[in-house]
């Protein structure tokens, strides 16, 4: 795992755009503590500059940027190509095989674009990556993001000059960048507690969607993404024409795909070891890995003293029977205060999703003992585990038939009940959900499936409102014209999952949390063919019997028996309602009181105001829909109030 940046402008001297180059790089030091470098050519003004950690070919053969054998391209590359050694003996068969300097993956990504081209090295290409690369013969530059989503990529013109990175504090740190916000892309912020693809927080600057190229050539201004693989194009395929075979084919043949993944995601020069929840996906990880192991394998968890949002029992538990090596922290509202200074730099751009302080920890936590970890990150988007897949049919078979009036009015009441009493309804978090519900119904006519899937799925619905000259850009949820072609309802939340919340929440949180920490981090459930396989089931065979993922816990069936796992799905969340009545209250106040957010200008403070107090006074649980206010101003104030 690494960080690239770099820039394509006027000429200048070597000199100039190295000191440029390498700027940029010191700002995402941590994604490569190991090594760095930089690779220009004043004559056309482009730099392409890299940190490395080094997982694989720990020698000097393995650095960035590094030339291809005919010195015709340049790549700066982040990430793992799990299948680069086959993708060798392909180039080898075929006679197209240079006289290899290492055994990077890297210098196989630079042997194959020399045989196949960029995009046909992108689709036979199996990992998770982003990278830039310079064609000297063309003078060209091309940028490429894995399929998913799981590295990331920013870019955009400044100026006259062309900025990218893997983070923003590498463009930052270019003289030609300008620092002012996107309200828009704020607005999204305080919709999805994430800004999705392609904005970013910047005006100018851009996310490269995941599964793209773009290709930008001399006196080009306009670029474009080209997609070389298609989640929803997946998805639609798999529903057209599912899997055939009986439940016991489909088990045993998920075993076969998902224990691939995962022994190719173990081949490190490095320790490793794996981010063990609990639940069913970072268990079943865990079981394979440890099938595939001669020794234990080191797991990691975190716990909180709030016996509601605490897990760690249960990680214990599922480490104890399959005798792995384990590791546990516990979680406390002092923690949390004194980590969240430090989230505006983790994340980099405004992110909101609360989770971030656990997982953050974790990745502390893991990395004083490893260098690579892995994760069941993507089970719940591919195999059916968000409670809104099942609960959101269930409620909407209920309630769907009532105008948008008494359904508003009835949430609002059951919102209205004591905590203690809703708690002993339906779990601890049952009244926040009420709450969530209640805020859904009355906020946008509900008229279908749909519309409640893109409630649920938002915070403050009236965020264009909020932001002072705002106005909400269109997203794929805005565009249901763009939709994946799906009959089946969930199926459709199932694959918007998988192109938004996916690669802009979940994935941008576990890659900064582990960055920060110089962690790189392994999804075997983001594998190609575990993915596409995933598409080919048939939904029965992940949602049966009013739950999700049937197909994973049969398969986990093999390892642990079924009583360590078989609880209500609650998440990686953490206290934040009480800890924002607690010990984040006075952080929080001074973030946004009503003086500070009237003079910075950004939001309307009323409503700002009237659900802080609401929450405060116990009458709301306001606490997600406040960390996005919370983590903008926490973030503006760590960059000296930019405009």
């Amino acid at each position: 795992m690494c960080g690239l940046s770099g820039f394509w402008g006027r000429p200048v001297n070597d000199g100039e755009l190295v000191a440029n180059a390498m700027a940029m790089a010191h700002k995402i030091r941590h994604r490569g503590p190991d090594d760095g470098g930089a690779w220009v050519d004043g004559e056309v003004g482009v730099a392409l500059s890299h940190r490395r950690l080094s997982i694989l070919d720990l020698s000097e053969a393995g650095r960035q940027p590094m030339l291809s054998a005919s010195c015709r391209w340049v790549l700066a590359y982040n990430g793992e190509v799990y299948n680069h050694l086959e993708l060798r003996q392909r180039l080898q068969t075929e006679g197209a095989a240079p006289s290899w300097r290492g055994h990077s993956d890297t210098e196989t990504l630079l042997a194959a674009i020399e045989a196949w081209g960029v995009d046909e090295t992108l689709k036979r290409s199996v990992g998770m990556f982003a990278l830039a690369l310079w064609d000297r013969s063309e003078q060209a530059l091309w940028l490429a993001r894995d399929r998913i989503g799981e590295k990331p990529l920013y870019y955009g013109w400044q100026g006259e000059t062309f900025l990218f990175g893997s983070e923003l504090k590498a463009l930052r740190a270019h003289p030609a960048f300008n620092s002012a916000i996107d309200r828009g892309a704020l607005a999204l912020l305080l919709r999805h507690n994430y800004i999705p693809a392609p904005y970013s927080i910047y005006r100018g600057i851009g996310k490269l969607p995941p599964g793209t190229w773009l290709r930008l050539g001399r006196g080009q201004r306009d670029v474009e993404t080209v997609p070389y693989w298609s989640l929803a194009e997946v998805a639609e395929r798999g529903m057209a024409v599912p899997f055939s075979g009986s439940d016991a084919e489909a088990v045993d043949l998920l075993a076969e795909k998902l224990s691939t993944a995962v022994r190719g995601q173990m081949v490190a020069d490095v320790p490793l070891g794996t981010l063990l929840s609990g639940g069913i996906d970072s268990t079943l990880i865990t079981a394979l890995m440890q099938a595939s192991s001669k020794q234990p394998v080191r797991t990691f968890t975190i716990g909180f003293e709030e016996g509601a949002y605490d897990e760690a029992t249960h990680a214990r538990a599922v480490a104890r029977h399959l005798g792995t090596q384990h590791t546990e922290l516990r979680l406390s509202g002092s923690d949390a205060l004194a980590l969240v200074p430090r989230l505006p730099s983790i994340y980099d751009e405004p992110f909101a999703d609360s989770s971030q302080l656990p997982t953050h920890l974790v990745m502390q936590l893991a990395r004083r003992h490893v260098s690579v970890a892995l994760s069941g990150d993507g089970g719940d988007e591919f195999f059916g585990g968000y409670n809104r897949y099942f609960q959101g049919p269930r409620l909407w078979g209920k309630v769907g038939w009532m105008p948008d009036g008494i359904r508003a009015a009835v949430f609002r009441s059951l919102a209205h009940l004591p905590a203690p009493l809703t708690g002993r309804l339906g779990g601890a978090q049952t009244h926040d959900k009420l709450h969530k519900l209640a805020r859904v119904f009355s906020s946008v006519p509900i008229q279908s499936i749909d519309d409640l899937y893109c409630g649920l799925v938002s915070e403050w619905v009236d965020s264009a409102q909020m932001v002072a000259d705002g106005l909400l850009p269109e997203t794929l949820l805005s565009q249901r014209g763009h939709w994946p072609r799906l009959a089946d309802p969930v199926a459709r939340m199932m694959a918007l999952d998988g192109l938004t919340y996916l690669p802009d929440d979940i994935l941008v949180k576990v890659d900064r949390a582990a960055m920060a920490v110089s962690l790189e981090t392994r999804g075997p459930f983001l594998d190609r063919d575990v993915m596409e396989f995933a598409w080919s089931l048939p939904m029965q065979m992940k949602l049966r019997q009013g739950g999700g993922k049937w197909i994973l816990r049969r398969l986990l069936d093999r390892y642990i028996p079924r009583s360590l796992v078989e609880r209500p799905k609650t998440g990686f969340g953490i206290p934040l309602d009480q800890w924002l009545r607690g010990p984040l209250r006075d952080w929080a106040e001074n973030l946004i009181s009503e003086s500070r957010l009237a003079r910075e200008g950004f939001f309307d403070p009323k409503p700002i105001r009237a659900a802080w107090l609401q929450h405060q006074g116990g009458k709301a649980s306001n606490g997600y829909r406040l960390w996005s206010i919370l983590m903008f101003q926490a973030w503006l104030e760590s960059n000296g109030g930019v405009t």
